[in-house]
Formats: structure tokens, C-alpha cells, sequence
């Protein structure tokens, strides 16, 4: 989650020099190239079934396809921090749909754990950073401003990653963390493919220059591969809404690296705010008591 908050942060750069659906789509190509051996089905893993198939397709298309595309169109109208923000609704969103979908109980301390992070955004939302998007204030569509816009599309990735989890969770119960990272992958490269070929065709790639390409390389095997796999192999022995929790990261980091660099700033309220949210973050994962027999 650290690491998807890095990427979420830095794809604002990204942003500004490539389409998003160009920006997506060889995102979807770097990761690809790099776990190509993973699509090799092991020995001992069962024959994919039509019900895990689905569930493939599904992780994919919002995981990765709408949450790409809401991301980026989103973070391309607002800030790194702002962006930051709505994503710091994640654990609740998880433990929702965890609730609902998984029938998974949720604990005291996890219950804690998601009041820490609503608490953590509201008191964040009270206070604007002091960098905004130039000129953005001024620019509206349907009578909200394009930050707006942007905040909303951000939210609408938040609820793509927490479907993410839950599916995610159903996933590891019968297949490899590494073969699904490559799968939902090859699904996100086949849906953004038309849209990326339109938009590479009129796209000039001899402007890019050396950093953002290095940028980018980062950004599609952070987003694309080792971050998957990372949660994936997690998510095999983590409840999903104890792993939701952890999403607190991805707020953090993102605004971390939009202070540290990209010129934004934060006030003390903020970061009280992110204090509380990983105060959460230790109550869900701080080890309980076992009952001892005498």
C-alpha cells in the first residue's frame, strides 16, 4: 500500500506528459513483459473454473482498468495530497463490502482501526492544501470545478481498489499470488489496448525525456507487478477487512511524496490527521492477547 500511494502520487507527472489511456496502457505492457512467466500454470494449482474466470475478469476490470482510469483522470485534476485524502476512505470502504460479501466478522479492534481512518479524512478535509492545481479554481463542468471532478473520480477508484481487496481475497483461495498478478494484468492490457493504440498513434514519444521514461518504467512494475503480488500473498492469510486497514498506507505515502517532492504542503491539522489514521493502522495489526489455560 506504500508503494500504491508512491505511484498515485508520481503518475501526477506522468499524467502531464502522457494520455491517460496511453499512460495505462503501457503501464498494462511494462508489467506484462516483466511477469510473462508467471501465466505458466504450476503443477499442483487446480484448472481454472468458469466461476474463477469470472472472478479474474472482474478483479481486473475494476482493479485495474476503472481504477487506472479513474485514478488517472482523477489525479490529473486535483492533488497528490487531495488525492491522498479520498483514498484514506478505503478501510471502511473494505470493511463494507468484506462484511457484506465475505460475511467476514469485524472485530473491536478493527472497527477502532476504520473510526481512526473516517476520523483521519474528515479532520484532513477541514483544512486545503496550500498548492493547488493552476488555474483549476476557475474552470468548472456542470457547475463543479475540476477539482471537484477530480475528487469524485478519485473516490470512484476507491471503491474499484476496495472491490479489489474483496475479490482479491476470493482469488487466493485457490490460485498463486504470482499467476494472478499476471492474469488480471493481461486482462487490464487486452481492455485499455484499442484506447492505447488510438492514442500512441498520435502521440509523439520522441518528446518524453529520459527521466519520465524512467518514471514510468517504475510506475508499471510498481502498479502492475510488485505491488500485486505483494498484497495478494498477504491476503492469503489476512482477513479483507483487517487488510483494508493497511490501505491507510496509500494515503500517506501519497501525500509524503507530494510534500517531499512536489512543493505541496501540509498544515498541523493534516498531519494530526495522518497521525490519527496510523494510530489505526497499529490497533488493527497489534497482536491479541491469547487466553491462557491454567
Amino acid at each position: 500500500m506504500s508503494l500504491v500511494g508512491s505511484y498515485v502520487a508520481l503518475s501526477k507527472p506522468l499524467v502531464l506528459v502522457f494520455p491517460v489511456f496511453l499512460l495505462a496502457w503501457l503501464r498494462f505492457g511494462i508489467g506484462g513483459i516483466a511477469m510473462w512467466r508467471w501465466l505458466r500454470k504450476p503443477a499442483e494449482e487446480p484448472p481454472l473454473s468458469p466461476r474463477t474466470r469470472r472472478l479474474l475478469f472482474l478483479e481486473s476490470f475494476l482493479g485495474n482498468f476503472l481504477f487506472s482510469i479513474c485514478m488517472l483522470f482523477g489525479v490529473s485534476l486535483t492533488t497528490a495530497v487531495a488525492a491522498g485524502v479520498v483514498m484514506a476512505a478505503i478501510p471502511a470502504v473494505v470493511a463494507i463490502l468484506s462484511r457484506i460479501f465475505l460475511k467476514e466478522r469485524i472485530g473491536r479492534r478493527t472497527t477502532a482501526a476504520i473510526a481512526c481512518a473516517a476520523l483521519g479524512i474528515g479532520l484532513f478535509s477541514l483544512q486545503k492544501p496550500d498548492v493547488g492545481l493552476a488555474g483549476s479554481q476557475e474552470l468548472t463542468f456542470l457547475g463543479l470545478g475540476y477539482s471537484v471532478w477530480g475528487n469524485l473520480l478519485v473516490f470512484a477508484a476507491v471503491v474499484c481498489e476496495a472491490s479489489y481487496v474483496v475479490i482479491g481475497k476470493k482469488l487466493t483461495e485457490g490460485l498463486g499470488p504470482k499467476r494472478i498478478s499476471a492474469i488480471i494484468n493481461l486482462w487490464g492490457f487486452a481492455l485499455v489496448t484499442p484506447f492505447g493504440l488510438w492514442t500512441a498513434w498520435h502521440f509523439d514519444f520522441m518528446a518524453v525525456s529520459g527521466g519520465i521514461w524512467g518514471l514510468l518504467v517504475f510506475y508499471g512494475l510498481a502498479a502492475s507487478m510488485w505491488t500485486v503480488w505483494l498484497w495478494m500473498t498477504g491476503l492469503r492469510t489476512v482477513p479483507a477487512s483487517r487488510a483494508g486497514v493497511f490501505t491507510v498506507m496509500l494515503p500517506v505515502s501519497a501525500a509524503a511524496i507530494g510534500v517531499l517532492f512536489m512543493g505541496e504542503r501540509l498544515t498541523p491539522l493534516q498531519m494530526l490527521a495522518f497521525g490519527i489514521a496510523l494510530l489505526g493502522l497499529i490497533l488493527a495489526t497489534l497482536p491479541a492477547r491469547q487466553a491462557t489455560r491454567h
